[in-house]
């Protein structure tokens, strides 16, 4: 099955209490505000940064 070429990802929880670089992926992915949602090409750096914050996160492939 072949990937598609975006990713809508979801700020669902507080960066509040984790780590600088953490807080850092998450402005680098393009968040402002929790809860936002954003669209970035689904490439391996991009899908690097999700895996490092995946547990803050919620990814769908669009």
């Amino acid at each position: 099955m072949a990937r598609t070429n975006k990713l809508r990802i979801t700020w669902v929880k507080s960066s509040i209490g984790y780590s600088q670089d953490q807080k850092a992926t998450i402005r680098a992915l393009g968040f402002r505000r929790l809860g936002q949602s954003v669209e970035q090409p689904d490439n391996p750096s991009t899908r690097g940064m999700v895996h490092k914050v995946r547990h803050l996160v919620q990814v769908e492939e669009i």
